[in-house]
Formats: C-alpha cells, structure tokens, sequence
C-alpha cells in the first residue's frame, strides 16, 4: 500500500500546479497571453523554463539511467549540453528577440513567415506537420515516464499512473496557458535542481563514499569508469561520444526553446538569465550521471536502469523525501508536456486558424480553440502512450532530433547569414525533418547508431545554404539584417 505521506505530498503539489492555472488563467485570454504569456517573463522564469522543459523525463529517469548504465562516458551528455544551453543564450537569444519584437511574432513560424516574407503560407503548414508529428511522439514520451514514476514509487500501475499525470497537465496548461506553464517550470526546476543536487550526494555517502564507489566499480568492470566506455578508442565509441554531445544542438533551435526568448520581457532579461540557465543545466547534468553511476554501484544488476532515480529515493529516503522525489521526477515529465502541448497548439490555432482561414476571429475565441486544441492533442498522446512502455532516453531523442533538425539549422541560417533566401529556408527544413526519420529508419543501424541529429542537422544546413545560393534573398531582408545586429550591438 502506496505511503500517506508520499500520497499527501503528491496532492500537494497538485493543488499547487492548479493554483498556478487558476492564478494564471486571466492572461491566457487573448492569443499572445496563452502562448507567451504576453511577452512579459522576468530572467529566473525563463531561464529555469528553458532548462526544465529541454530536459524532462530524459533527465530525470533518462540521463540517470544512462549514468547507470555506461557510467562516465555519459559525461559526453553533459558536455554536449552545457555547450547547447550556453552558445543559445550567448549567441541566439538577443538577436531572435529583437527580430520577434519587431515582427510581434509569438511563434516561431511567425518569425519565420516574416522573415522571409512569405505571403504563400508556406512556413506555417510545413510547421504545422512537423510540429504535430514530432510533438505527439514526445509527449507520449513524457506520458510514459509519468507512469513508470507513479508505478514505481506508488505501485498505481503503469496505466493508472498515465492517467493521473495526464488529467493534471490538461488542466493547469489549457486554463493558464503559456504563464502558467512557465511559472510551473519555475517552480519544478528549482526542485529538480535541489533533487539533483542532494541525491548524487546521498548516494555515494550510503555507498562508502567517493573512493570506495570508484574502487568497487573499478574492480567490476574498468571500462564503467573510463571518458570512451566500453568501446574505447574506436570508431564506434567516437561516434558514441560525438553523438552524446551532439544532444545539446537542439537547444540552439527547437521551436519550444525558443519560445521563452520570446516571452522575455525585453533583452536585459534574457542577459540576466543567461547565467542562471547555464549553471543551472551544469547541476542538473552532472547531478543526474553521478546519481545513476551511484546508484549503480548501490543497486546493481537492475531490469529497468531508468527506474534507479524512484529506488534510490524509495530505498535511501524517509516518506516525506520520497515524496519530494517522485513530484521531482514528474516535475521533469511536466515541464515539458505542458511546453509541447502549448507548442503544438500554436502551430494549429495561430499559424493556420488565425492567420491562413480566419483572420478576422476574435481573441477570445481564438483562445478558447487553444485551450480545445491542447486537451486533444493530450489525448491524442494518451493513447499512444499507455498502449506501451518505450525506453524513454532513446524515443525522446528521437523526437527532439526531429524538432530540432527542422528549425534550428534555418533559424540559426537566418539569424547570422543575410544570403539566407525563402526557397532555401523551406528546402532545409524539409531536408533536416527527413533525414532524420529515413536515418533511423534505414540507416542507424549500419552506421555504428550514429546519433540522427547529427546527420539531421548536416542535411538542414547544406540544403538551407545550397538553395540560398541559387536563389534570391527577400527584398529589404539584408538592410533588416544589418538593422538588427546594429541594435543587439552584440550577441553577449
């Protein structure tokens, strides 16, 4: 029988998260108050934001479990990911504010459709299809890991606990909206940051401590402990460290990333911030390898290694902390489904409602169709997600590759290149969606599972700049370009 005091922790913290809707839900009734909270988020809430929502799951039960189960060589991970988060905030993030600004952009096809003044529509649709695919899949994702959390710490079952998960993100996201899901995240990032500041700790402590951890799996098995793993110096273990590191080139475009930029209240917020969304995704990182690397060392020889995160805090934790934990680690799943579902929303009612077949709509009504649209869109990944447990680290990535290869070669293309045209930014981000989708499919397997971001991002940048250079820039683009990076002065 599940603990009264986990229980009551847990309801705890679901009063809060619908206090957060209900507190939030008056901004959520005109369009750009759903979907970026009307552009008025301070430095810590988009900062924490950003972070919690490119991580989830993948963090929390994902990353600890490769930490688990290849043990320094996941290292690679955090590298890859302090560079992403760093060079988005340092280099993207002032110049794709300032363009937003100006275009009164709140999606990022918006941006997009004025950048390249495409009057056709052409940006919006392609998004659209892109979005809905790649963020079913995620969120289905995240759906699971809430219910193998819920199934591990409270014993619901798996499928009871996909349920409760998904009843209370509909809820808080489709009453409040982008402020609510913000202020969330705010809130679930400062207790992933404590959580994966204190379980690593805890851990080793409970194993012997630093030396003896190394020492006993030193002796299991060397390879556990050394930066290229099992493979060593090979091609196949290169290609396992480049492809680690390259999980952290999707927060330089995906489209639910840049959203934040564009909530900030203005660009000394997004500078403000800059250093507490680096140091944070340092914690957050390091915390959840070195848990899983204790935990191995506490609990070998687990079925599951991305359940080591609810045994560590069932087994070595009071109820109350248990409690803390498991709120944790749906925190992580949270912060990023309420991200999706807002994301894909968007793309529906602004990017092809709104501004393709019914311009003249009121706010309110369109806001309204938002909040429809993000229920079904949660059910829609519901279904998908209780038919079947998936290993969450590996079917994340791939949606997130998916994402990512789409919109952040050609919304990096057009923030730095003024040669970047309208037929070569649609022709990237075709190519960068495709090739990620035909590379898993056909040919991970026969090159050493090279990660599918990294051929995703090759194909979106050779295309993007390959059609560029042969067609013609939109008129005026480069004098708005020179404008632009006049006014930011600088990207850091």
């Amino acid at each position: 029988m599940p603990s009264p005091t986990i229980v009551a922790v847990l309801l705890a913290y679901g009063f809060v998260l619908i206090a957060i809707g209900l507190w939030s839900r008056r901004e959520s009734r005109s369009l750009a108050g759903y979907y970026v909270a009307g552009k008025k988020l301070p430095a810590w809430v988009i900062a924490f934001s950003t972070n919690t929502t490119g991580e989830s799951a993948w963090l929390l039960l994902g990353l600890t479990g490769m930490g688990y189960l290849v043990g320094i060589h996941a290292l690679w991970i955090v590298l890859g990911e302090v560079l992403g988060v760093t060079l988005s905030w340092v280099v993207v993030a002032l110049p794709f504010k300032e363009y937003t600004d100006r275009y009164d952009a709140i999606t990022v096809p918006d941006y997009l459709e004025a950048r390249f003044r495409d009057t056709r529509h052409v940006f919006r649709l392609i998004s659209l299809i892109i979005i809905l695919t790649m963020v079913t899949v995620y969120t289905a994702a995240q759906l699971t890991a809430i219910g193998k959390a819920f199934d591990a710490f409270l014993a619901t079952g798996y499928g009871t606990g996909v349920i409760i998960g998904t009843v209370i993100i509909l809820y808080y996201t489709s009453v409040g909206g982008f402020k609510a899901v913000a202020y969330s995240d705010l809130l679930q990032g400062i207790l992933m940051f404590l959580g994966l500041l204190i379980l690593p700790i805890v851990g080793f402590v409970a194993a012997g401590g630093w030396a003896a951890v190394m020492s006993g799996l030193l002796a299991e098995d060397p390879a556990f402990l050394r930066p290229m793993g099992e493979l060593g110096l090979s091609v196949p273990g290169v290609i396992s460290a480049v492809g680690f590191v390259a999980i952290g080139f999707a927060f330089l475009g995906a489209p639910q990333l840049l959203t934040r930029f564009m909530s900030a209240r203005n660009r000394q917020e997004i500078v403000k911030g800059s250093l507490i969304a680096v140091v944070c995704i340092i914690f957050f990182d390091i915390g959840a390898v070195f848990a899983g690397i204790a935990g191995h060392s506490l609990f070998p020889g687990l079925a599951d290694p991305e359940t080591i995160l609810p045994v560590m805090s069932v087994e070595l934790f009071p109820p109350i902390f248990t409690g803390i934990f498991l709120i944790i680690v749906l925190a992580a799943s949270m912060s990023t489904v309420d991200s999706l579902l807002i994301l894909a929303s968007s793309a529906v009612v602004r990017d092809v409602i709104q501004k393709i077949f019914a311009p003249d709509i009121s706010e309110l009504r369109l806001s309204l169709f938002g909040k429809l649209t993000t229920v079904a869109i949660g059910a829609v990944a519901f279904v998908l997600a209780i038919g079947e447990v998936r290993a969450i680290f590996w079917f994340v990535l791939f949606a997130w590759s998916g994402l990512a290869s789409a919109f952040a070669p050609v919304v990096l293309c057009s923030l730095f290149w003024k040669r970047t045209t309208r037929a070569g930014a649609i022709a990237g981000m075709v190519a960068g969606f495709l090739t990620v989708i035909v590379w898993v499919v056909v040919f991970k397997e026969r090159f050493y599972d090279l990660y599918e971001m990294i051929p995703g991002f090759a194909a979106g940048f050779a295309v993007t700049v390959g059609v560029s250079l042969f067609t013609e820039p939109p008129e005026g683009a480069a004098e708005e370009f020179d404008d632009v990076h006049a006014a930011v002065k600088r990207p850091f």
